[in-house]
């Protein structure tokens, strides 16, 4: 297959014009922001049916990777990092096998008393000590996340001279304090930029925010790690697989 040319071979020619598309995109040819060929430009061009145009693009705009405004045609969007959730993993831990740069800047570590949601979700009583720890998290040095993280105050008091700034809580509580990691519990939900999201993430004020609560247990189930973090909505996604539960056939 030459720059243009599609080959009339087992793959389908929306997914050979799908992939090229993709890879101009990624390598800037089609840069952030700027407008696609039409569909009938790009028909003329590879010499394919407005049919296999679309869908094309159609898979590429559910990738994220362009965006269609009525009217105006089709654009090119900033393509968002994004975390599988399939395992228990650290962001770093997650980021940094795939060629992401993931670095944080702590916010804050201190020790507060647990309100009635803390004390809840790491089985304490209201108002003992925990560890509250703030950082915002840096992918390729841009902000994505705040990350707001709860420990019990003897766990919490081992972090004290981790280094915070390029490592993942995960890891630090497996590797240097030995505690085995077992399951986590997740919500999801979104909410909007307030004042403090905005400073630490560098959005506008309202811009839309991916909000986590994620409980982490250890291997013997017992809660060990509450967090919330919040995820820019323009630049992260959380992707999954789910497999169909196989049953009895109505």
């Amino acid at each position: 297959m030459t720059d243009n040319v599609l080959s009339l071979g087992s793959v389908p020619l929306h997914t050979q014009l799908r992939d090229v598309l993709r890879a101009r995109i990624l390598d800037g040819e089609y840069p952030q922001d700027s407008q696609m060929p039409s569909e009938s430009e790009l028909g003329t061009l590879f010499k394919v049916s407005r049919i296999t145009v679309r869908q094309a693009l159609g898979d590429l705009q559910k990738e994220g990777l362009i965006f269609k405004i009525h009217g105006k045609g089709t654009f090119v969007a900033k393509p968002k990092t994004f975390q599988n959730v399939s395992t228990l993993q650290g962001l770093a831990e997650s980021m940094t096998g795939r060629g992401y740069e993931v670095i944080n800047r702590l916010r804050s570590f201190k020790f507060i008393a647990a309100d009635k949601l803390v004390a809840e979700r790491l089985q304490v009583a209201e108002g003992e000590i925990v560890a509250q720890i703030k950082r915002v998290r840096l992918i390729n040095r841009e902000p994505i996340s705040l990350e707001i993280t709860y420990l019990p105050k003897a766990v919490g008091e081992r972090l004290e001279k981790a280094d915070l700034v390029t490592r993942d809580i995960f890891l630090i509580l497996e590797n240097d304090c030995g505690i085995a990691l077992g399951h986590a519990d997740l919500a999801i939900d979104a909410v909007l930029a307030d004042s403090d999201l905005t400073q630490a993430l560098n959005v506008e004020a309202g811009s839309p925010i991916m909000r986590i609560e994620r409980l982490t247990h250890d291997a013997n189930g017992q809660p060990l790690d509450f967090e919330h973090l919040y995820y820019r909505g323009d630049a992260f996604q959380y992707r999954l697989r789910i497999d169909r539960q196989k049953g009895e056939q109505a």
